[in-house]
Formats: C-alpha cells, structure tokens, sequence
C-alpha cells in the first residue's frame, strides 16, 4: 500500500530536525509558529472587525438594498449554494428588510451568466424585475463590494452569504465605504462547507490587502442608476 502523503511529510520533516542541534531546532519551531500566526493574522482580523455584524433575517437592520454574492451556476441554474443565498434575500425582501436588490456575479464568457440566471431565479419566486439591478462584473468579493460603492451608488446594505464567507464580505464592503450588515445562510457542515472554510483562510489574505490598498475593481466603467430607479419604482408603497 502506498504510503501517504502526510506521512512521508512527516518523516521528511523529521529527518530535518534530527540533523540540527537542539538550538537550531528550537529557532526552527519557533520560525514555523510565527509564520503560522502570520498566516491567520488576516483571518483573525475578519472575524474580530465583523462578528457583531452578522446577524439572521429576523434581527438584521433594514436597509435600501440587499446584495447578493454569486457561487456559481450548474447548467445555467444557480447552484444549490447560491440558490440558498437567492432564498434568503427573498425572505428579506417579503419582510420589508430590503427595498432592491444588487446580485453580483461573474459574466465573463456568453456562456456564463450569474447575474441574469440569479434574477430570473428572484423574480420565480416573486421579486418584481424592476426591484433587481444585475452587476455583472462582480469577479470576486473586493470587486463586487467596491462596484456596489462606486458605481451602483450603494451606501448601506445587507450583505447576503454563507457562515465562511459573509466577514469577508462585510470587511471588504466596509472598506469600499458600505455600512453594511450581514445574513450568513446555514448550511450542513459538509465537504463543501469544509472546503469553502478551508479557502477563506486564504482568500483573508487577498482581503486584506484589498482593504488596505483599495485597488480598482478589474472593470470599473460609468454610474449606474439602477439602483436609485429601483428604490424610486412606482406602485410599491416600501
């Protein structure tokens, strides 16, 4: 049987440490630990600046508009990951918490289109179109936040996403100028749950930096007025 991976690590590392003294080894210990700190630094960041913000559909503040993360479609649909977050703003919206909606997402091939697939999934469920304004440039978090900010006018919000992923988004809209709350969707701890918490210790890193330096979205582009004409649509008293 093949031996695995991590034992094979294991046995590298200490072979390592067996050729070192005893001061050389301690100095090494003490390196990889700092380097470990550093690492989650970022992700330790996210959590303390954010938790106070994360909040349920019942106790989140209202606000003009929710925004909704894109999580990728599966045969043009939004997948089960997104489509819980969809189901969530659509409670947001039916309890008056939210008056438009801002779904962002990725649009970069003719064949793959968050955005529209994320609305059409909105308005099935009752939304009306004219309260749904798409970004269809929203390439990642940062991008989607700092657009949100800058080109759709956003001032305040609810963010809508996963338990791993909304500090990140509330971090990142902060730094764009958003005064925002957040919805974490549950969702089963899973291997998808695991796998999308493993990468936001990542992807804290990114946000980080993003936040700090506040680079231009990958397309910024001219005002959009969408979102104001959704909060001004006729016929709807909220």
């Amino acid at each position: 049987m093949a031996t695995a991976p991590w034992y094979r690590l294991r046995r590298r590392l200490r072979r390592v440490f067996r050729r070192r003294t005893r001061r050389e080894q301690r100095r090494l210990f003490q390196i990889c630990v700092l380097l470990c700190v550093l690492a989650l630094l970022p992700a330790t960041w996210l959590q303390l600046s954010t938790e106070d913000r994360v909040r349920t559909v019942a106790d989140v503040p209202a606000a003009p508009v929710g925004v909704v993360f894109g999580a990728g479609l599966w045969n043009g649909s939004p997948s089960p990951y997104l489509a819980h977050r969809l189901d969530t703003a659509v409670r947001l919206y039916r309890d008056g918490k939210i008056r438009a909606l801002l779904v962002t997402g990725d649009n970069s091939r003719h064949d793959y289109d968050e955005p529209d697939a994320m609305r059409a999934y909105l308005v099935k469920r009752g939304v009306p179109e004219r309260r749904i304004v798409r970004d269809y440039a929203g390439f990642d978090t940062w991008d989607s936040c700092s657009r949100a900010r800058r080109i759709f006018g956003v001032h305040r919000a609810v963010l809508v996403s996963q338990g791993f992923h909304i500090q990140r988004a509330l971090a990142l809209c902060d730094a764009a100028g958003i005064d925002a709350y957040g919805v974490a969707v549950a969702e089963p701890h899973d291997v998808t749950w695991s796998y999308g918490a493993l990468r936001e210790i990542l992807a804290a890193n990114k946000a980080a930096l993003d936040a700090t330096f506040r680079p231009d979205p990958e397309f910024l582009g001219p005002r959009e007025r969408g979102i104001e004409e959704a909060l001004a649509a006729d016929g709807d008293p909220r």
